[in-house]
């Protein structure tokens, strides 16, 4: 997309004077040697190499491990817009849980002819085994990340949800830490609410979650596919912080109706299981036989309230692309108010009159697989060659119901450090959302992610986005 110069950014109003939700950081940044900036931002990088925060790289011959691009001009949001953020994000969140509940259970939904039958029916993230069974404290999103994007002063959206296993939550809490290591006096002189409280709270949220066989303080454990897998940094960096134990399938199995843990005084009962495995390797008994990741039978002790696993099995169904396009109509449904935050216009490629649209205006749209990720398996119409666009156009008329559609959005900008001084890029927000029987807890910040090609709106880390610290302003 060309750089439209109606675009938003957030840092400088269109005369050049600065938003006032900057201004102190400004007033800093102003007062600071520009050499003495650059050889911070260098320290910056060395930090996070040394560090080891990194992320895999797939569809190369193999996987190949990147460090994740780090800039250090925070993005900036003022308390009054972060009040207005958390009650549209608690709105969103307890609808999803609902309809999680729901499409487990009576199915009023599509009963009443709100959502069509087929957002499941020809779903492989909704499970069968999930019918008519409610989790521990009726909690089937405990973790989620809610992408949002901006586009003016007072509009933002909701890109995507994330509900299966949101990850990104460590470079938040790392890319505080090396801001406040770097530049201890700028937090002095503007105050920024605290994020690094996270592992405790999420610690707390998930332990609130425990089921009905648990004796005493919950134990409470990670469960990662291993240190092969893209985001192993970030299982063993929360488990650490939470001070919970990190485990792999071979770590557990299931004793007198118990998942287990095996430890030097034998083996010990886990109650709650933050699993980073997809479904299908949860189970070999009840999933994929062949899965080495899983526990065998735990989904039998899931089912007569011995385990917690967090997030349930089967909340897939939310991140889906088609179930997105619904969601004014699932928040409508389960909370009986309009959304307070927005989707993005999307067109369901399964409806002929939406197909005949997007086929007609593919150069200036942007299309998505329902089930993708990672910016994967996308068209970005206005930045695509005509061959890639008649390519895709194939790859649609074959099978529009695995696509949907969406205009291309002007995304706010927030300024990075560049040798030239400070240079806008397209950036958004994915704010992290625990959920127990106690409430809905929101993370005053969460991960800015950052488009650092000139004119770029992907900002994912596997297309080659950056990140940034996010500042929520006390009051």
């Amino acid at each position: 997309m060309s750089e439209d110069h109606a675009k938003f950014d957030e840092m400088y109003e269109p005369d050049g004077s600065v938003r006032s939700a900057y201004a102190g950081y400004s007033d800093w940044f102003t007062a600071q040697d520009a050499n003495w900036l650059k050889r911070k931002h260098r320290d910056a990088e060395t930090s996070f190499r040394k560090t080891g925060i990194t992320f895999n790289v797939y569809g190369e011959d193999e996987a190949e491990e990147r460090l994740i691009p780090f800039d250090m001009v925070p993005r900036v949001i003022a308390a009054a817009e972060w009040r207005k953020l958390t009650r549209g994000i608690e709105q969103r969140v307890s609808a999803l849980n609902a309809f999680m509940h729901d499409l487990y259970h009576r199915q009023e939904i599509i009963r009443a002819g709100r959502v069509p039958e087929r957002l499941f029916r020809h779903n492989n993230a909704w499970l069968q085994q999930m019918v008519g069974f409610t989790p521990p404290g009726g909690v089937y999103t405990h973790i989620v990340g809610i992408d949002l994007v901006r586009t003016g002063p007072n509009d933002w959206y909701v890109l995507e949800d994330n509900a299966r296993t949101p990850s990104g939550v460590s470079y938040m809490l790392e890319n505080r830490e090396t801001m406040m290591g770097m530049f201890p006096e700028l937090f002095s002189q503007v105050g920024v609410e605290t994020v690094s409280n996270y592992p405790r709270r999420l610690a707390k949220s998930l332990a609130a979650c425990a089921p009905e066989a648990t004796r005493g303080k919950p134990n409470v454990a990670v469960l990662t596919p291993g240190i092969y897998n893209s985001a192993y940094f970030e299982h063993a960096f929360l488990a650490d912080q939470m001070g919970a134990e990190l485990v792999e399938g071979s770590d557990l199995r299931v004793v007198d109706g118990r998942v287990q843990m095996r430890t030097t005084k034998g083996y010990e009962p886990v109650d709650v299981i933050y699993r980073r495995v997809d479904d299908d390797y949860l189970d070999p008994l009840t999933f994929d036989p062949n899965s080495v990741l899983g526990i065998p039978g735990i989904m039998d002790v899931y089912r007569s309230g011995g385990v917690t696993i967090a997030n349930a099995p089967g909340t897939g169904v939310c991140d889906d692309k088609a179930v997105y396009s619904f969601m004014p109509e699932i928040v409508e449904f389960y909370t009986g108010e309009k959304p307070l935050l927005p989707n993005v216009q999307t067109w369901r490629c399964a409806d002929d009159d939406s197909l005949a649209y997007v086929l007609d205006n593919l150069e200036e749209l942007v299309v998505k697989e329902v089930h993708g990720s990672g910016g994967y398996g996308m068209l970005i119409g206005p930045t695509s060659s005509k061959k890639e666009i008649a390519k895709f156009r194939k790859k649609l008329t074959a099978n529009p119901t695995n696509y949907i559609a969406q205009p291309t959005l002007s995304l706010s900008t927030t300024p990075i450090f560049t040798r030239k001084g400070l240079t806008p890029r397209h950036v958004d927000l994915r704010p992290f959302v625990l959920v127990s029987p106690d409430g809905i807890d929101i993370t005053p910040g969460g991960l800015t992610r950052v488009a650092l090609k000139e004119g770029s709106l992907v900002v994912n880390s596997s297309q080659g986005g950056g990140t940034k610290d996010t500042w929520v302003l006390k009051d």
